[in-house]
């Protein structure tokens, strides 16, 4: 593995994905061949790890469905043991817009950024929709525990650093959420954004309809103001 290839790590955590991991992962390939990536599958019911096998993709596949966190802690894992120095959180739905990693990238390094958010709302406006109201409040809460101010925080277009590589791959609960990039700030780490545009899906349903949303709101909420003081630093 070459020095630019030991570089980054993308890591896409894949559940039900049939009709879009095919896409995402040969839109990198093709496009951007210079970026390794790992497809961790989450015990997905459907084609998505028949696919991955099917294309050759670089894939870790998972027997039962672990949820978001394990999958993110699973590929971190990997990323820990190949080497990177920069692991980036990168939704197999084809949502993330892979133009943007270059930046994201540059600014860790430019920046020393334990990690970088890929942010709508870095030089863009936040529209006042129900479900902006959400990431509004979890903002908030983040403004309130840490004394910084993230435009983004419910963007899962996150990049990590080497120190934040290995805390997230050894430790329980760290899952890829605000309240973990809270805690994780309180810490001490520094977390910088970065613009970027989000694509829409184009295929499959996702998790977080109306009532979903609505109770992950105050599972942040409540974990960023609550649940976070009584976690041990790192």
């Amino acid at each position: 593995m070459s020095e630019k290839r030991n570089k980054l790590l993308l890591i896409i955590p894949a559940y039900n994905e049939e009709g879009n991991i095919e896409r995402v992962v040969k839109e990198l390939r093709e496009n951007y061949p210079g970026y390794d990536y790992v497809v961790v599958n989450d015990g997905s019911k459907d084609r998505t790890a028949e696919i991955c096998r099917r294309e050759g993709f670089r894939l870790v596949s998972f027997p039962v469905n672990l949820g978001l966190a394990g999958a993110f802690q699973g590929g971190m894992k990997y990323a820990l043991r190949m080497g990177y120095s920069y692991a980036m959180q990168y939704d197999g739905d084809g949502q993330h817009d892979p133009q943007y990693i270059a930046a994201m990238l540059e600014t860790a390094e430019r920046e020393n950024s334990d990690i970088v958010i890929g942010s709508r709302f870095v030089t863009e406006k936040k529209p006042w929709t129900p479900r902006m109201l959400g990431s509004r409040l979890i903002a908030a809460c983040i403004a309130v525990t840490t004394g910084r101010r993230i435009k983004d925080p419910t963007s899962g277009m996150r990049l990590f650093n080497r120190r934040m590589i290995k805390i997230l791959a050894n430790q329980v609960n760290y899952g890829p959420e605000p309240d973990t990039v809270a805690f994780l700030i309180r810490c001490g780490a520094k977390v910088k954004e970065c613009q970027v545009s989000m694509k829409e899906r184009t295929a499959g349903e996702s998790y977080l309809k109306l009532g979903t949303s609505v109770k992950y709101m105050v599972r942040m909420c409540m974990s960023i103001l609550v649940v976070q003081w009584f976690r041990k630093k790192v």
